[in-house]
């Protein structure tokens, strides 16, 4: 499994061989860095580490700067890990650098990024409730959840209310995976990966990319 660590760009639209316009997402992904490779020997499993873009070692502390200097590279503003089997090898090595046409031959991937973040939103922003009627006799509360009832008590296990329970709440900010991208083009010349569709986020948050399984 190809991964890979980039930063969204933003959206914009391509022709496809019919001629269709294709909605499209411009990631900047890579180069990254191996800083570092477990093994079930030293650590108990199997793993790559990789970070992606460089940070200035005075907002580092010295173990990360000394974590980095034994791949021959600079602290990374990003850094992620790359779980692998049991049985699977890892095939870096400490340094090794990581380019986006490891997508060459990806004809999908899996996008993880962080949504936006909404602050504390109602029940109508946050789960689409529809609300009280916007006509005569309802008295200032168009807006509000309505009557629980015995629908949001935890008979039985606590005082609080049942777990999932939709209500008003902290909205987005959250980790989100997108699945099977179709990958429509890869510039290994500006590292760039363009996917089909939209990737979560705004604009500038970094994303993690990997092949769709």
């Amino acid at each position: 499994m190809a991964m890979l660590l980039g930063k969204k760009i933003g959206m914009t639209r391509v022709y496809d061989e019919d001629g269709k316009l294709v909605p499209a997402t411009v990631v900047h992904a890579g180069p990254c860095v191996v800083t570092q490779v477990k093994t079930v020997k030293t650590d108990g499993y199997n793993a790559v580490q990789i970070g992606y873009q460089d940070k200035k070692p005075s907002r580092q502390t010295k173990p990360l700067i000394g974590h980095c200097a034994k791949a021959n590279t600079s602290p990374k503003q990003f850094v992620r890990e790359m779980r692998l089997g049991q049985k699977e090898t890892p095939d870096y090595q400490l340094g090794d650098a990581l380019t986006v046409s490891v997508f060459s031959d990806t004809k999908n991937v899996d996008v993880v990024a962080t949504s936006k973040g909404k602050g504390f939103a109602g029940g109508m922003k946050r789960h689409g409730f529809g609300g009280f009627p916007a006509s005569h006799g309802c008295e200032r509360k168009h807006r509000a959840p309505g009557s629980q009832s015995s629908h949001g008590s935890n008979a039985g296990g606590n005082g609080g209310p049942k777990k999932g329970k939709r209500m008003a709440g902290h909205m987005g900010d959250v980790k989100v995976t997108t699945k099977n991208h179709q990958v429509l083009a890869v510039d290994s010349e500006r590292n760039l990966l363009i996917v089909k569709g939209a990737i979560s986020g705004a604009s500038g948050n970094y994303c993690v990319i990997k092949s769709a399984k």
